[in-house]
């Protein structure tokens, strides 16, 4: 395997006790550090696991229904969706949108 594809063992990017590049008080400082074994459990990263699959279809939905209520809202003049709030459905529709925008976020 070439060397740059070859895992690295843990500490070798650290300089050398004493080295010409070492900060002063170094080796002492990494004389007193614990050795970890090559046998100990590593970490490993976070897995994300996938969304359900109502996420995707959720997601657009909110984004299509906030969008038609924006359209409706103008094309009626006001009148509907909801006639009681008059100018509120602008920001009822925008924020129908932006929960949907919100979820495009956690998407994976």
């Amino acid at each position: 395997m070439p060397e740059s594809r070859r895992r690295r063992r843990r500490g070798s990017n650290q300089p050398v006790k004493g080295g010409p590049t070492a900060p002063k008080g170094a080796a002492a400082a990494a004389a007193e550090a614990p050795q970890v074994s090559d046998d100990a459990p590593r970490r490993t990263a976070d897995v994300r696991t996938p969304n359900p699959p109502w996420f995707v279809p959720v997601m657009l939905g909110l984004m299509v229904l906030g969008l038609a209520w924006i359209v409706v809202w103008y094309v009626t003049e006001n009148r509907y969706p909801v006639p009681g709030i008059g100018s509120w459905n602008l920001v009822a529709g925008f924020a129908v949108v932006l929960v949907g925008f919100l979820m495009t976020t956690r998407w994976r």
